[in-house]
Formats: structure tokens, sequence, C-alpha cells
């Protein structure tokens, strides 16, 4: 039966209720890696007869019904989870936005920013610019975008950057190419997208997604779509160190938690309803009707003041408000360590009190609990001091090539420079070991004092330190370290600098960074004093910034042949 046909023409409604009567809809975890939970739930058609998603990936009108009934369905099972929508890119593209979906969530009680769109593939021939408005009108009314099917799908990088989602999904099968996994976290994390893998079913895809930075992921390992909501999943115990943090600590979107929200004016009896029919739910938020958080009602507190003598008699009318506290709030791009500051200013007794997440405009989007922060922070600190170096307490080398990796997946330019000591081994002979170690400490305190802004600076081991920064950061940072007197035992030591300059798309990995790095160092350590070469990656030659040849005087700037390199 041609169902589009059915419907755009409105002629004939029997075949409008035949497929509507027998569709039915599954709904699928979409879990948090960082917390183990449930972030929200995808909401899957599932027709009895009939391959209705084919039909509607070429009739607008029907996928956009289609996504209005996912919605209706949800509510028909009372569930208060987050959603998520699946629409097709050229839907959004034809109709222009979802008008009517906007309807039906109002309509439900929810709230849009609590329904993520899944705009999902085929990108082929859909009109970028009007895909693009409708995005942009969607975002108005306040719902979420997901860019669905990247990796197995047909999405251009650059629409993809102009989305500007909040979720970028990924295929399981990208799994087998971590690299391209890690670029893609890059990515997101340049847009502040969080990164979901699907169709996980294996603990070593579980193993690789959280190697490769993704936050999210959804599939029948966690749990398999079931007809009715559940927020009963399986996740496999983690391995140490796994997952590489940001250097601030741990971003507060990776462990936002489903907030259960109720209007500003509700009572305390549908406060206590919630309470008592949700025993996971540790508080809820008042919200206006904008979604702006205006009280916060901690569980055990408002149950205690419930259940206390005359409680019932005295509250159960009255607005919820009156039993809440001011909310404690943070932006979604906040870290824990800003969470825990939040918290910290507040009195002890609301030390377990939910942290309320709000999006740009004030709007929230979830929760994140002391618990869960605390843990991560834990963990951060772990893996970090197993990384340092026990004499300068830097970072090693993995810190430092991870993150030239993302700056190159990032497409951005960066200068890593490789810096040691010059004939170390005479300053420990002649000075004692004593003494070089304290002049190793003390050049790794000048080189962190001398960083600023993207500057990582990071220790490989014996006199060899590793320095990534912006090229703009590399003439003040040089100078700082090069210009010093340095001296052990009462010996004057002269140190050597050598930095490979690599614009966008110049090398493909650290690797290839690191490769074009070594015969500038061994230029560097073939100069008198205090030296300093810079080359670019694909070029022989290479110019002495500082330092003098057994020849001929310093010319700073000069380009001279560097044999070494062929």
């Amino acid at each position: 039966m041609n169902w589009p046909s059915a419907l755009s023409k409105g002629a004939h409604h029997a075949p409008v209720r035949s497929w509507s009567d027998t569709l039915r809809f599954a709904f699928q975890p979409v879990v948090n890696l960082s917390t183990g939970g449930v972030a929200a739930l995808e909401i899957l058609a599932r027709p009895e007869a009939g391959d209705i998603l084919a039909e509607a990936r070429r009739d607008p009108e029907l996928d956009g019904r289609l996504a209005v009934l996912a919605v209706r369905a949800a509510v028909r099972q009372e569930s208060m989870m987050p959603l998520h929508v699946n629409v097709f890119a050229g839907t959004l593209a034809d109709l222009g936005g979802l008008t009517s979906l906007h309807a039906a969530v109002r309509a439900a009680g929810r709230m849009p920013w609590e329904v993520t769109i899944d705009v999902g593939p085929p990108y082929t021939h859909v009109p970028h610019q009007a895909l693009l408005e409708a995005v942009t009108a969607l975002r108005e009314q306040g719902f979420r975008i997901s860019a669905d099917g990247v990796g197995d799908g047909d999405v251009p990088l650059r629409l993809l950057t102009d989305l500007g989602p909040d979720l970028v999904k990924l295929d399981a099968s990208l799994l087998a190419r971590p690299a391209a996994v890690r670029a893609m976290r890059t990515l997101c994390d340049e847009l502040r997208a969080l990164l979901c893998v699907e169709g996980v079913e294996t603990e070593l895809q579980f193993a690789a997604a959280l190697s490769a930075g993704a936050q999210l992921a959804q599939g029948e390992l966690f749990a398999p779509p079931a007809r009715l909501p559940t927020a009963e999943v399986y996740v496999p115990p983690r391995s140490p160190g796994v997952e590489a943090s940001s250097p601030s600590g741990p971003l507060v979107r990776e462990f936002v938690r489903p907030a259960a929200l109720l209007p500003a004016n509700a009572s305390a009896a549908q406060v206590r309803a919630l309470l008592t029919g949700s025993p996971d739910v540790s508080g809820v938020l008042l919200v206006d009707r904008d979604g702006v958080p205006v009280r916060s009602v901690h569980r055990s507190r408002f149950l205690l003041s419930m259940s206390g003598r005359y409680g019932h008699a005295l509250y159960a009318d009255r607005p919820a408000a009156k039993l809440g506290d001011p909310p404690r709030i943070v932006g979604a791009d906040a870290t824990a360590w800003e969470v825990l500051e939040v918290v910290a200013d507040g009195g002890r007794d609301r030390t377990s009190d939910d942290v309320a997440v709000v999006d740009a405009h004030g709007r929230c989007v979830g929760v994140v609990r002391l618990a869960d922060l605390v843990r991560a922070l834990a963990e951060t600190r772990v893996e970090e001091a197993a990384g340092l170096n026990p004499l300068t307490r830097l970072p090693g080398s993995d810190a430092i090539t991870g993150e030239v990796d993302r700056r190159i997946a990032g497409g951005r330019s960066f200068a890593l420079s490789w810096l040691d000591v010059d004939h170390f081994k005479q300053v420990n002979d002649g000075a004692g070991f004593a003494a070089g170690d304290e002049l190793i400490r003390s050049v790794g305190r000048a080189l962190q004092v001398a960083a600023s802004g993207n500057t990582r600076v990071g220790h490989i081991g014996g006199d060899d330190f590793l320095v990534l920064a912006d090229p703009e950061g590399l003439d003040p940072l040089a100078s700082s370290v090069l210009d010093m007197p340095w001296s052990a035992g009462g010996r004057p030591v002269t140190l050597s600098l050598a930095t490979v300059l690599c614009p966008p798309g110049s090398v493909t990995d650290h690797r290839e960074a690191a490769a074009c790095l070594a015969p500038l160092k061994k230029a560097a350590k073939a100069l008198r004093g205090a030296s300093w070469v810079l080359g670019h990656p694909g070029l022989s030659s290479h110019e002495i910034l500082r330092g003098r040849t057994d020849h001929a005087p310093n010319e700073a700037g000069c380009a001279v042949g560097d044999p070494g390199r062929g």
C-alpha cells in the first residue's frame, strides 16, 4: 500500500488508521559511560507489517507524523526520561522545522529541551541551507540536535560542523578505526558536543568506545530495544586509565543525569507523588515556563517535612517551592572543579543536593551528583599521578603526544619542541647526580612558569623535555628559558631547543611530527652555546635562531642546509 499517497491526499482515512493501529514503538536506553546510568531513551518505530521507514524517508509529512506519534507513545508509558526522536534530514529541509512536534511535546506536558532530535541520513540531495535553517528553528523552540549515523552515513564533514550538534552518534563499525573515533572526539570537543557510539554489542566494543573517548553509548550490550522503557542496563566494569580527561578536570556535561522537573507552581502533594513513585530520584527541580530552575527540592529533607506531625495537612496543598531551596546551577561547559566550588559555597546540609546543569539560555538540561564528580576526579588524579615523572612531577610523553594528535585532528597549527641540557652526562660526572637532578628540576619549573595559554610541557626522562605550544607563544617561551643563566655545581650549562612548526595538514600524527623533530634536535646539538633551530615538515633546511657554528658567527634567522635530513 502506498502510505505517502494516502496521507498526502487525505482522501481516505482508513489506510492511515490501519498503519497507525499496527505501529508500535520500542525504547532503547542511551547510556552515560561515566555514570553507568541511563541518560535518555531513543524511541524506535516498529511496524508490524510493511517498511514504513522507507516510505517515511520519501515522505516528509509521514516522517513528521511518526515523530509526533513517538512522543505520544513515550507519554503513554509515563516515561519522564529525556527522549531521542528520529527524523530524516530531508524531512527537516522540506518542512522547515517540526511545528507539530513542538505542539505535541507541549501538549504532553514535556519541555522541548528534554527532547533530542536525531537528524539522520541520507543527506545526499538534501538542500543544506534549508536543513540548517530548519535546525536553527528547532533550536529556537528549545530542542537539542543530534547528528545521527555519522561514520556509516553520508553526512559531509563541513555540514556536520555547520550543524553544530549537541550530540554526534557514531556507528560501532567505526570502532575498528580508533584513530577516526579519537579524531571525532576532538571535533566534538571543539563543537562542545558529546560523542555517542551506537550499536555496541560486545565488551570489546565497549572498551574501544571508552578508550576512544566516547561519553555515551547504546546497543544490545546494555539493553535491547523494548516495548516498555527501562532504567535497568548492564554496563561492564571499567578498566582503569582507559580515558584521557581534560587538563582542567572532567567536564560536567559528561556526568549529566536526567532531572526530575515540575512546574514552579507545583504543589507539595505533586512532588511527594513523584518522589514516592520514583525511588531513584534524589530531588526535584521546580522550573518556570522557560525551563529555568527556580527552586530545588531535596528528597530527604522534603519527605522528612511531609512525614512529620501534621506535615501532610500543613503542606500537601501548598506550593512545594516553600519546602525548597535556591537551586545550585552550573553551565554545561563547567568543569568538575567548578561544581565543587559551587557546592563548597553552600551550607554543609546541602552537600548531597543535586546541582542543576543549564544550557546557554539558562534552561535545565539535567543534574549532576557530587558522588559522580568526586569519583571521576579521584580517578583523574590517580591516572595523572601514574604518568608523572617522579623528578619534575611533569607528565610524560603520552600526555603530550595525545594532545598533538588532538590538535592534528582538529586542524590546528602547533609548534612541537624538544629541549635538553648540553653535555648532560659530563654535568652528572663532574658535578654529581644530585646537582644534575636539581638542574633538571629547575629547568622543569622554568618551563612550567613560562608556559601559558594552551602550552603543554612534558618530561620524557633524563634531561629531555617536550613542549607543545601555539606558534605565537614560541618566542617568549624560548627567550625565558634560553636567556636564563644555567649552572650545575658551579659549572655553567647551556640548553638546546629544536622546534618543528606544523600548520594544518602538514603531518598525519604525533609519530610523523616526532620524526620531523629528530634531525632538528641533532642540528641544535651541533651548535655552540644556547641554541635554537626551527624547521617545517617536508623541508630539508632549517633556521638557526640561536647558537653559533664552529665555522662562522651566528646569523640568527639564516637558512642552513641539513645534510642529516636528506
